[in-house]
């Protein structure tokens, strides 16, 4: 395996979980977006924060428009990473050889749970503009490798397969 993508709606722990892999070594994609900068955020770190020209410029692996904003992977970061958070419009874009090459983890939170995170969060997009986008973009999204549905997962426990799956890379 080549990547491992976590893939989940706002307020699902995806983040969290990617900071942990980091720590442990994981090479984090860091992907292109044109929404606002969040409170916390660094750009170039969370994500390369750009206007529409940028985008015209870079060569994207993949993208998407997700409730009005653009988000992409560039094909350098694509190629010099090997952890990725996406939606299921960009697991839906990786050619099928990448996709043998990639596991994908799901983390299929509670609404509540999410809905209460993304509340506490105070976000640059409205939570429930944010939590039904989220309802529509994941509409039938069954292309995972890995689910987690408790909202209390441990990477360190819970994750065992996955951090010994980092020396399998």
């Amino acid at each position: 395996m080549k990547r491992l993508i976590l893939v989940g709606k706002g307020g699902s722990g995806k983040d969290y979980a990617r900071k942990v892999l980091e720590n442990i070594g994981f090479s984090y994609c860091v992907s292109h977006t044109s929404r606002p900068i969040r409170s916390g955020e660094v750009n170039g770190n969370d994500y390369h924060f750009v206007n529409e020209e940028e985008i015209d410029s870079t060569i994207f692996y993949e993208s998407v428009r997700f409730n009005g904003w653009f988000y992409g992977t560039s094909m350098y970061e694509f190629l010099n990473s090997d952890l990725f958070i996406m939606t299921p419009s960009g697991v839906a874009k990786l050619d099928p050889s990448d996709r043998k090459e990639s596991f994908i983890v799901y983390f299929d939170i509670p609404y509540d749970v999410r809905r209460e995170r993304l509340m506490e969060r105070r976000d640059a997009d409205l939570v429930d503009r944010r939590l039904d986008a989220d309802e529509l973009d994941f509409r039938g999204f069954n292309d995972f490798d890995y689910s987690i549905t408790d909202p209390n997962f441990v990477v360190e426990g819970d994750w065992a397969d996955l951090l010994n799956y980092k020396g399998k890379l």
